[in-house]
């Protein structure tokens, strides 16, 4: 075991109480449609409105987006959402950023259909960008971004599904990815990253910690049937795919979502992957050189490859995954939605959410059923984020043809500290960069990322869990820069991290 991870490990503070979540109402929204709706419903989670409150916009497939206005009376309040329709359909997912720089978060909208991306303007306002993109129609399914060096707009790529026009589709007619690198102020034709394997999830990440990002892509076996496999995408002038020279592993999933994060505390990302048949967490290797993860996926007890309630015994099919720390104890969780594609005959369909929690030990436990959050609805997109303000991770989660969920966290928990990160334009958010956050006992990575998940995301202060800690210590570190300076943060408080 790695010093530095059993540090973590020894270090952080056990809770007692066990998580617990609160559902919460919330006006209908279903995400629906026909087999090109069977995958995607993102939700994106970001304030539009400038008053501190994150706002969700729900992807509608066929049926019309919605905007949930935050109406949470003040800190610390019970969770209340106002729906506004939109026009937008058609949608898959989300992702907030700020792409022009000017401080306000835009949107990326993937579509069955032409893609968009949406200048955002006063109150939750949006109107096309005029930057020259042109994705032409297809079916998207996947995002991420990043800023390449020197560049005044981000690198958007965008995962497409499968090939519609193929006459002999849908099997073997996985589609391309999209990669977008600005000329200047503007983004000209895209860069087809081939072979596509129907991509439902990407993200660029600097693994390496060398200040680029690099593409990973997880592909849904289902469509790619012979050849296909996970990929990471090496971002040299011309993108080229690592191999098993580099270090890469080859992994086969019916892949939905990604979720990244430091969980064994060595400063490199670890990885969670989601699929139909089992979900997969696997630890960065340094040693290699290269990028290469291990699976641990039994050793940490993170299967989650069958339902653990509603009887049904077949395989489990994952979506969105993400990391989080659900009663901050200094100790990253797992959420993960999930539900039947549609009426899989192999597959569970009462299939509930997990909430797996990081015990002391490393390992994880399931504690879906307890907290109260396992649902047996078809969950697709998801989010795990603050959205009251008062320290602790809420939950919510688009289901296909069943209404969204809305579950406040009421857990007894730990202190946390919540970091509100901004830099110069371009790259207001300081997508690329990591905060390193530390308390006498514990250290704590995060790199701050535009993708992953499952069509959707968020752009929110980072929040750490400390456990008993009564303050913690934080710093950013930007691609090509410097570390920043160390500045101390109480208990139970935000605060911003600068870069000049």
């Amino acid at each position: 075991m790695r010093p530095s991870f059993l540090l973590c490990l020894l270090a952080a503070s056990p809770l007692a109480a066990e998580p617990r979540f609160t559902p919460r109402p919330l006006p209908e929204h279903i995400y629906s449609g026909g087999w090109e709706h069977f995958v995607g419903g993102g939700l994106a989670v970001f304030d539009c409105d400038g008053d501190d409150f994150p706002e969700m916009l729900a992807a509608g497939g066929t049926a019309p987006a919605t905007l949930f206005r935050n109406r949470t009376e003040g800190p610390g309040a019970l969770l209340a959402f106002e729906a506004e329709a939109t026009d937008w359909t058609g949608l898959t997912g989300a992702y907030p950023l700020d792409i022009d720089g000017d401080g306000v978060l835009d949107l990326a909208l993937l579509r069955v259909g032409p893609d968009r991306l949406m200048k955002g303007g006063p109150d939750c306002s949006f109107t096309d960008m005029d930057i020259g993109f042109d994705s032409g129609d297809h079916w998207t399914t996947a995002f991420s971004a990043t800023w390449e060096a020197g560049q005044s707009l981000p690198t958007l790529a965008f995962g497409t599904y499968v090939d519609r026009t193929d006459p002999n589709g849908p099997f073997e007619a996985c589609d391309d990815t999209l990669l977008y690198r600005p000329a200047g102020d503007r983004y000209g034709p895209p860069e087809r990253l081939t072979p596509g394997f129907c991509a439902l999830s990407m993200l660029f990440s600097d693994w390496s910690r060398s200040g680029r990002a690099d593409l990973r892509v997880s592909n849904d076996r289902h469509y790619y049937v012979r050849g296909g496999e996970e990929q990471m995408w090496a971002m040299e002038d011309t993108p080229r795919l690592y191999t098993s020279e580099d270090g890469w592993r080859s992994y086969k999933l019916w892949g939905m979502g990604i979720a990244s994060r430091d969980v064994t505390g060595d400063g490199y990302p670890d990885v969670y992957l989601t699929s139909m048949g089992d979900q997969k967490f696997q630890t960065f290797e340094p040693s290699t050189n290269g990028p290469t993860w291990a699976d641990a996926t039994f050793e940490r007890g993170t299967t989650a490859h069958r339902p653990y309630m509603g009887g049904d015994g077949r395989p489990s099919t994952g979506w969105h995954a993400q990391f989080g720390d659900v009663d901050n104890d200094g100790r990253d969780d797992i959420f993960v939605a999930k539900g039947n594609v549609e009426q899989m005959p192999d597959a569970a369909m009462d299939d509930p959410n997990n909430l797996l929690m990081q015990q002391p030990y490393g390992g994880f436990s399931e504690a879906g059923a307890t907290a109260g959050i396992a649902s047996l609805a078809r969950g697709r997109g998801a989010a795990l984020s603050d959205l009251n303000h008062d320290g602790r991770l809420d939950l919510a989660v688009v289901n296909r043809r069943a209404p969204m969920e809305l579950w406040e966290n009421v857990s007894d928990t730990g202190q946390f500290v919540s970091l509100r990160v901004t830099v110069p334009a371009p790259n207001t958010q300081a997508i690329g960069a990591f905060v390193e956050l530390e308390t006498d006992t514990t250290r704590q990575v995060r790199e701050i990322t535009v993708g992953g998940g499952h069509a959707g995301g968020q752009s929110l202060p980072v929040h750490f869990g400390i456990g008993d800690a009564p303050s913690a210590r934080a710093r950013l570190l930007l691609p090509g820069a410097p570390p920043g300076p160390w500045q101390e943060i109480p208990a139970n408080t935000e605060v911003t991290l600068r870069a000049k």
